[in-house]
């Protein structure tokens, strides 16, 4: 018999977002996902040594035995573009029974920011798809625990494995938008254990075959804006003309995984618990100076740098992923940013680096970001 051989470019991945029971599937969205993926578990173990001194007869035992105390939880990773469309709102896979803005990846970002609790083709209160746009927002996402899916591997031509990542959440979302490349997004997660299981049914798999719902970075607008009523920053600009080389950010849950520790057994992860929720970033422009304007990068820099007595600046940033008109695009609205003064890059042409945290307007709100997708 032929020996079998599983090549990743015959991989396909599936998320099934779990209802609240923790058991039942919500449906099946397939997610075409990027070369580099990646899922593993790797067990704990612990070890004991023996440690003592001569015997009469000049023997000092030096063995060890080790146990196998649990499963660390499942981490699983992938990279996807970022992707809206306008649903067909008939079909099969159809991602709504009418013409609303939706994502191929939307599924990932109601795990992100709440309990992923979908009917009536959106999630409740997390991503609220309409004619003119679908909007992502993190109101929902001050719980102690997130949703939780099924995420399936299908690894193989002929003779599939079936992989199964099993309750598991959303941990990291990073936009990347290189100038040169498509807008994509990394994810990142963990699982309660890896097990093999059987083909996924497919519900939602609309637009995954277009060409036309891609990003270009090259698009791509920022919009820097102080606000000026905060304390201390009368002496800013009252917005920034900033063209952007590149930037990031990353949007990231912390979340742990709790494991019991009885003995005799070998324990699985049987549930997570969040952190804080950090949304930061960083964007690169060119160090340019208008002789007719004082709101260009090397002002930025010198404002930023003069407003000694502010020890949390406030700034509205806004990234128009793909344009700030144009479709299909990607809009990150963060009303509040602290942002640090931008580092010099010396290279053939002078860069600036600004890093920035998203702030909500209050510690317990969560209003730090909101996400809006216009389809094509």
């Amino acid at each position: 018999m032929a020996q079998q051989l599983y090549f990743s470019r015959d991989t396909k991945v599936y998320v099934a977002p779990l209802a609240a029971d923790g058991v039942t599937e919500q449906g099946v969205w397939e997610i075409p996902v990027l070369d580099g993926f990646s899922f593993s578990q790797a067990t704990n173990s612990s070890e004991i040594v023996l440690s003592e001194m001569e015997s009469a007869g000049g023997v000092s035992r030096r063995g060890r035995r080790m146990f196998n105390d649990s499963l660390a939880p499942a981490e699983w990773s992938f990279s996807t573009y970022v992707r809206p469309f306008i649903s067909a709102g008939t079909g099969a896979g159809a991602a709504d029974d009418t013409t609303n803005h939706h994502a191929v990846e939307e599924v990932l970002w109601a795990l992100m920011s709440g309990p992923a609790l979908y009917s009536g083709f959106a999630f409740t209160d997390q991503i609220l798809p309409g004619l003119t746009n679908s909007v992502i927002d993190f109101s929902e996402s001050n719980k102690s625990t997130l949703g939780t899916a099924n995420i399936y591997f299908v690894i193989g031509n002929a003779n599939k494995k079936y992989y199964k990542i099993a309750k598991a959440v959303v941990n990291e979302a990073s936009v990347d938008f290189d100038i040169d490349g498509i807008a994509m997004i990394n994810w990142s997660g963990m699982g309660s254990e890896i097990i093999e299981s059987s083909q996924p049914t497919v519900t939602v798999s609309e637009a995954i075959l277009d060409t036309g719902n891609f990003i270009r970075n090259r698009l791509t607008q920022v919009t820097v804006a102080p606000n000026l009523s905060a304390e201390g920053q009368s002496g800013l600009e009252a917005s920034y003309a900033l063209t952007l080389t590149g930037g990031n950010i990353t949007i990231t849950n912390n979340i742990t995984f709790i494991t019991p520790e009885e003995l005799g057994t070998v324990n699985i992860p049987i549930g997570h618990v969040t952190g804080t929720r950090s949304v930061s970033g960083s964007m690169t422009c060119y160090l340019s100076l208008d002789t007719t304007a004082t709101n260009n990068s090397s002002d930025l820099w010198a404002d930023l740098k003069g407003i000694t007595d502010v020890i949390t600046n406030d700034f509205g940033l806004t990234f128009s992923i793909g344009g700030a008109a144009g479709t299909p695009r990607m809009v990150v609205a963060m009303p509040q940013c602290h942002v640090d003064i931008p580092t010099h890059s010396i290279e053939d042409v002078i860069s600036l680096e600004t890093s920035f945290n998203a702030l909500p307007s209050s510690i317990d709100q969560t209003n730090e970001a909101t996400i809006t997708y216009v389809g094509l």
